[in-house]
Protein backbone atom coordinates (compact mmCIF):
# COMPACT_ATOMS: atom_id res chain seq x y z
CA UNK A 1 0.00 0.00 0.00
CA UNK A 2 1.46 3.64 -0.75
CA UNK A 3 -0.01 6.99 -0.23
CA UNK A 4 1.01 10.23 -1.42
CA UNK A 5 0.04 13.44 0.40
CA UNK A 6 -1.15 16.92 -0.82
CA UNK A 7 -3.15 19.33 1.85
CA UNK A 8 -4.10 21.40 -0.99
CA UNK A 9 -2.02 23.92 -0.64
CA UNK A 10 -1.94 25.28 -4.39
CA UNK A 11 -4.57 27.69 -4.00
CA UNK A 12 -2.58 29.61 -0.72
CA UNK A 13 0.75 28.91 -3.41
CA UNK A 14 -0.58 29.92 -6.10
CA UNK A 15 -1.81 33.30 -4.37
CA UNK A 16 1.28 34.02 -2.87
CA UNK A 17 3.09 33.82 -6.08
CA UNK A 18 0.28 36.26 -7.64
CA UNK A 19 1.10 38.58 -4.97
CA UNK A 20 5.10 38.73 -5.21
CA UNK A 21 4.79 38.98 -8.95
CA UNK A 22 4.13 42.78 -9.10
CA UNK A 23 6.82 43.79 -6.56
CA UNK A 24 9.73 41.49 -8.37
CA UNK A 25 8.64 43.16 -12.07
CA UNK A 26 8.63 46.51 -10.79
CA UNK A 27 12.25 45.88 -8.66
CA UNK A 28 13.35 44.10 -12.24
CA UNK A 29 12.00 47.03 -14.10
CA UNK A 30 14.02 49.37 -12.26
CA UNK A 31 17.44 46.68 -11.83
CA UNK A 32 17.42 46.24 -16.04
CA UNK A 33 16.91 50.27 -16.47
CA UNK A 34 20.14 51.08 -14.31
CA UNK A 35 21.94 47.86 -16.26
CA UNK A 36 21.91 49.75 -19.47
CA UNK A 37 22.91 53.34 -17.65
CA UNK A 38 25.43 52.11 -16.09
CA UNK A 39 26.95 50.26 -18.80
CA UNK A 40 26.98 53.35 -20.86
CA UNK A 41 28.55 54.99 -18.25
CA UNK A 42 31.63 52.03 -17.63
CA UNK A 43 32.34 52.51 -21.44
CA UNK A 44 31.98 56.44 -20.97
CA UNK A 45 34.25 56.60 -17.69
CA UNK A 46 36.52 53.53 -18.66
CA UNK A 47 36.05 52.63 -14.65
CA UNK A 48 36.19 48.94 -13.77
CA UNK A 49 34.61 49.43 -10.75
CA UNK A 50 31.45 50.47 -12.70
CA UNK A 51 32.36 47.82 -15.27
CA UNK A 52 32.10 45.46 -12.41
CA UNK A 53 28.81 46.16 -11.04
CA UNK A 54 27.37 46.71 -13.86
CA UNK A 55 27.94 42.79 -14.49
CA UNK A 56 26.86 42.40 -11.01
CA UNK A 57 23.77 44.55 -11.57
CA UNK A 58 22.91 42.49 -14.80
CA UNK A 59 23.56 39.13 -12.98
CA UNK A 60 20.71 40.65 -10.40
CA UNK A 61 18.21 41.79 -13.13
CA UNK A 62 18.64 38.25 -14.39
CA UNK A 63 18.17 36.32 -10.65
CA UNK A 64 14.96 39.25 -10.57
CA UNK A 65 13.66 38.18 -13.77
CA UNK A 66 13.91 34.23 -12.45
CA UNK A 67 12.07 35.18 -9.90
CA UNK A 68 9.75 36.80 -11.41
CA UNK A 69 9.08 34.03 -14.24
CA UNK A 70 9.10 31.31 -11.28
CA UNK A 71 6.44 33.66 -9.61
CA UNK A 72 4.75 33.12 -13.20
CA UNK A 73 5.05 29.77 -13.70
CA UNK A 74 3.92 28.53 -9.55
CA UNK A 75 0.72 29.99 -11.30
CA UNK A 76 0.60 26.74 -13.90
CA UNK A 77 -0.89 23.32 -12.78
CA UNK A 78 1.16 20.31 -12.96
CA UNK A 79 0.68 17.80 -16.30
CA UNK A 80 0.91 14.69 -17.05
CA UNK A 81 4.50 15.30 -18.41
CA UNK A 82 5.27 18.07 -15.74
CA UNK A 83 4.15 16.67 -12.76
CA UNK A 84 5.93 18.90 -10.56
CA UNK A 85 5.18 22.13 -13.21
CA UNK A 86 8.12 24.14 -13.71
CA UNK A 87 9.42 24.28 -9.98
CA UNK A 88 12.84 23.09 -10.76
CA UNK A 89 13.61 26.13 -13.47
CA UNK A 90 14.89 28.60 -10.79
CA UNK A 91 18.07 25.86 -10.47
CA UNK A 92 18.84 25.63 -13.86
CA UNK A 93 18.55 29.33 -14.41
CA UNK A 94 20.95 29.60 -11.03
CA UNK A 95 23.60 27.78 -12.92
CA UNK A 96 23.78 29.90 -15.63
CA UNK A 97 23.54 33.09 -12.48
CA UNK A 98 26.49 31.73 -11.03
CA UNK A 99 28.79 30.91 -13.89
CA UNK A 100 28.03 34.31 -15.28
CA UNK A 101 29.15 35.63 -11.71
CA UNK A 102 32.50 33.70 -11.68
CA UNK A 103 33.37 34.66 -15.05
CA UNK A 104 32.97 38.46 -13.74
CA UNK A 105 34.83 37.91 -10.69
CA UNK A 106 37.98 36.26 -12.38
CA UNK A 107 38.10 38.91 -14.66
CA UNK A 108 37.61 41.71 -12.66
CA UNK A 109 40.25 39.97 -10.25
CA UNK A 110 43.10 39.85 -13.20
CA UNK A 111 42.06 43.17 -14.55
CA UNK A 112 42.10 44.86 -11.21
CA UNK A 113 45.29 43.26 -10.22
CA UNK A 114 46.70 45.02 -14.01
CA UNK A 115 45.33 48.48 -12.72
CA UNK A 116 46.56 48.52 -9.28
CA UNK A 117 50.15 48.77 -11.37
CA UNK A 118 49.43 50.59 -14.44
CA UNK A 119 45.83 52.62 -13.25
CA UNK A 120 43.96 54.47 -16.12
CA UNK A 121 42.96 58.01 -15.86
CA UNK A 122 39.14 57.84 -14.56
CA UNK A 123 36.56 60.59 -14.20
CA UNK A 124 35.44 60.97 -11.04
CA UNK A 125 32.24 63.37 -11.70
CA UNK A 126 31.00 61.07 -14.06
CA UNK A 127 31.82 57.60 -12.12
CA UNK A 128 30.27 59.76 -9.16
CA UNK A 129 26.89 60.29 -11.22
CA UNK A 130 26.53 56.62 -12.44
CA UNK A 131 27.08 55.45 -9.06
CA UNK A 132 25.05 57.30 -7.37
CA UNK A 133 22.47 56.72 -10.16
CA UNK A 134 22.52 52.56 -9.29
CA UNK A 135 22.64 53.47 -5.67
CA UNK A 136 19.10 55.28 -6.02
CA UNK A 137 17.61 52.51 -8.19
CA UNK A 138 18.94 49.83 -5.75
CA UNK A 139 17.25 51.66 -3.05
CA UNK A 140 14.12 52.02 -4.31
CA UNK A 141 14.29 48.05 -5.54
CA UNK A 142 15.16 47.24 -1.65
CA UNK A 143 12.17 49.14 -0.51
CA UNK A 144 10.17 47.43 -3.20
CA UNK A 145 10.55 43.87 -2.22
CA UNK A 146 11.49 44.13 1.74
CA UNK A 147 7.52 44.28 2.54
CA UNK A 148 7.60 40.12 0.59
CA UNK A 149 11.05 39.55 1.31
CA UNK A 150 10.26 36.81 4.22
CA UNK A 151 7.30 35.26 2.08
CA UNK A 152 9.84 32.58 0.35
CA UNK A 153 12.89 31.72 -0.34
CA UNK A 154 12.80 33.22 -4.13
CA UNK A 155 11.93 36.30 -2.48
CA UNK A 156 14.40 36.63 -0.09
CA UNK A 157 16.97 35.57 -2.79
CA UNK A 158 15.88 38.43 -5.01
CA UNK A 159 16.08 40.39 -1.57
CA UNK A 160 19.56 39.69 -1.41
CA UNK A 161 20.87 40.35 -4.80
CA UNK A 162 19.57 43.89 -4.79
CA UNK A 163 20.57 44.44 -1.77
CA UNK A 164 24.23 43.42 -2.77
CA UNK A 165 24.34 45.42 -5.87
CA UNK A 166 23.47 48.70 -3.61
CA UNK A 167 26.61 47.20 -1.87
CA UNK A 168 28.84 47.74 -4.99
CA UNK A 169 27.29 51.04 -6.32
CA UNK A 170 28.61 52.55 -2.46
CA UNK A 171 32.24 50.89 -3.36
CA UNK A 172 31.83 52.87 -7.32
CA UNK A 173 30.55 56.50 -5.15
CA UNK A 174 33.14 55.56 -2.06
CA UNK A 175 35.96 54.87 -5.43
CA UNK A 176 34.63 58.39 -7.29
CA UNK A 177 35.40 60.31 -3.91
CA UNK A 178 38.58 59.25 -3.39
CA UNK A 179 39.77 59.69 -6.98
CA UNK A 180 38.64 63.60 -7.34
CA UNK A 181 39.61 64.38 -3.57
CA UNK A 182 43.02 62.73 -3.80
CA UNK A 183 43.71 61.64 -7.57
CA UNK A 184 44.40 57.89 -6.37
CA UNK A 185 43.20 56.50 -9.52
CA UNK A 186 43.95 53.03 -8.07
CA UNK A 187 40.93 53.77 -6.18
CA UNK A 188 39.24 52.46 -9.15
CA UNK A 189 40.44 49.03 -9.50
CA UNK A 190 40.10 48.51 -6.00
CA UNK A 191 36.53 49.56 -5.90
CA UNK A 192 36.42 46.47 -8.44
CA UNK A 193 38.25 43.85 -6.67
CA UNK A 194 35.94 45.30 -3.16
CA UNK A 195 33.03 44.29 -5.44
CA UNK A 196 34.54 41.07 -7.09
CA UNK A 197 35.13 40.58 -3.80
CA UNK A 198 31.37 40.45 -2.85
CA UNK A 199 30.07 38.29 -6.07
CA UNK A 200 32.48 35.69 -6.13
CA UNK A 201 31.37 33.98 -3.04
CA UNK A 202 27.64 34.23 -3.72
CA UNK A 203 28.55 32.41 -6.86
CA UNK A 204 30.37 29.44 -5.39
CA UNK A 205 26.93 29.72 -2.72
CA UNK A 206 24.33 29.75 -5.41
CA UNK A 207 26.77 26.87 -7.08
CA UNK A 208 26.43 24.68 -4.20
CA UNK A 209 22.79 25.08 -3.22
CA UNK A 210 21.94 24.20 -7.24
CA UNK A 211 24.13 21.41 -7.57
CA UNK A 212 22.43 19.98 -3.79
CA UNK A 213 19.22 20.05 -5.95
CA UNK A 214 19.86 18.77 -8.85
CA UNK A 215 21.87 15.61 -7.13
CA UNK A 216 18.71 15.22 -5.01
CA UNK A 217 20.50 15.67 -1.43
CA UNK A 218 18.81 15.65 1.52
CA UNK A 219 17.33 18.94 2.45
CA UNK A 220 19.48 20.87 4.99
CA UNK A 221 18.83 20.58 8.28
CA UNK A 222 17.11 17.13 7.74
CA UNK A 223 19.47 13.83 8.98
CA UNK A 224 17.81 11.01 6.91
CA UNK A 225 19.00 8.99 10.27
CA UNK A 226 16.67 10.70 12.84
CA UNK A 227 14.26 10.56 10.44
CA UNK A 228 14.67 6.63 9.73
CA UNK A 229 14.86 6.68 13.70
CA UNK A 230 11.05 8.40 13.94
CA UNK A 231 9.61 6.03 11.53
CA UNK A 232 10.63 3.03 13.10
CA UNK A 233 9.38 4.29 16.57
CA UNK A 234 5.86 4.47 15.12
CA UNK A 235 3.59 1.46 16.29
CA UNK A 236 3.67 -1.75 14.36
CA UNK A 237 6.45 -0.71 11.72
CA UNK A 238 9.08 -3.56 11.83
CA UNK A 239 11.88 -1.69 9.59
CA UNK A 240 12.30 0.95 7.12
CA UNK A 241 13.80 1.26 3.76
CA UNK A 242 14.44 2.90 0.43
CA UNK A 243 14.12 6.50 2.35
CA UNK A 244 14.57 8.88 0.41
CA UNK A 245 14.69 13.03 0.95
CA UNK A 246 15.18 15.91 -1.44
CA UNK A 247 13.97 18.94 -2.82
CA UNK A 248 12.17 19.76 -5.92
CA UNK A 249 12.72 23.66 -6.27
CA UNK A 250 12.36 26.15 -3.64
CA UNK A 251 10.11 25.38 -0.39
CA UNK A 252 9.13 21.72 -2.13
CA UNK A 253 11.30 18.95 0.25
CA UNK A 254 9.52 15.66 -0.55
CA UNK A 255 10.13 12.07 0.94
CA UNK A 256 9.30 8.80 -0.01
CA UNK A 257 10.09 5.59 2.76
CA UNK A 258 9.03 1.96 2.34
CA UNK A 259 7.47 0.41 6.28
CA UNK A 260 7.37 -2.77 6.58
CA UNK A 261 4.98 -4.42 8.58
CA UNK A 262 3.59 -7.13 9.96
CA UNK A 263 0.71 -9.56 7.91
CA UNK A 264 -2.22 -8.69 10.99
CA UNK A 265 -1.47 -4.96 10.10
CA UNK A 266 -3.55 -5.49 6.97
CA UNK A 267 -6.56 -7.34 8.42
CA UNK A 268 -6.85 -5.01 11.50
CA UNK A 269 -6.87 -1.28 10.31
CA UNK A 270 -3.73 -0.67 11.53
CA UNK A 271 -2.58 0.12 7.91
CA UNK A 272 -4.68 3.16 7.65
CA UNK A 273 -4.51 4.84 10.92
CA UNK A 274 -0.05 3.94 10.42
CA UNK A 275 -0.06 6.19 7.29
CA UNK A 276 -1.94 8.99 9.25
CA UNK A 277 1.12 9.10 11.84
CA UNK A 278 3.92 8.43 9.66
CA UNK A 279 2.45 11.33 7.88
CA UNK A 280 1.89 13.55 10.79
CA UNK A 281 5.92 12.76 11.78
CA UNK A 282 7.56 13.85 8.66
CA UNK A 283 5.30 17.46 8.97
CA UNK A 284 6.08 18.00 12.55
CA UNK A 285 8.82 16.37 13.42
CA UNK A 286 11.90 17.63 11.24
CA UNK A 287 13.61 21.05 10.66
CA UNK A 288 12.00 21.00 7.10
CA UNK A 289 8.02 20.35 6.67
CA UNK A 290 7.58 17.42 4.41
CA UNK A 291 4.17 18.16 3.12
CA UNK A 292 4.45 15.83 -0.04
CA UNK A 293 5.00 12.08 1.00
CA UNK A 294 4.89 9.01 -0.48
CA UNK A 295 4.91 5.96 1.97
CA UNK A 296 4.65 2.44 1.41
CA UNK A 297 3.50 -0.08 4.10
CA UNK A 298 4.35 -3.73 2.49
CA UNK A 299 5.35 -7.10 4.48
CA UNK A 300 8.49 -8.36 5.11
CA UNK A 301 8.25 -10.78 2.35
CA UNK A 302 7.38 -7.96 0.13
CA UNK A 303 10.20 -6.19 1.14
CA UNK A 304 12.95 -8.95 0.25
CA UNK A 305 11.68 -9.57 -3.31
CA UNK A 306 12.77 -5.78 -3.71
CA UNK A 307 15.85 -5.15 -5.74
CA UNK A 308 18.15 -3.74 -3.05
CA UNK A 309 20.55 -2.21 -5.30
CA UNK A 310 19.29 1.46 -4.77
CA UNK A 311 18.29 0.76 -0.95
CA UNK A 312 18.81 3.12 2.29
Amino acid sequence: MSAGHDHGHTHSHNHAAGSNRARLALAFTLTAAMVVIQFVGSILTGSLALLTDTAHALTDASGLLVALIAASLMLRPADARRTWGFARIEVIAALGQATILLAVGLYTAIEGVRRLFNPPEVPAGELLLFGVLGLIANVAAIAILAGNRGSNLNMRAAFLEVLNDALGSLGVIVAAIVIATTGFERADALAGLFIAALIVPRAFTILKEAFSVLMETAPDGVDLDEVRRHLGDLDGVEAVHDLHASTIGTGLPVVTAHLVVPEQAFTDGRVTALLVEAHDCLREHFPVCFEHATIQIETDAFSVSEPDALHA
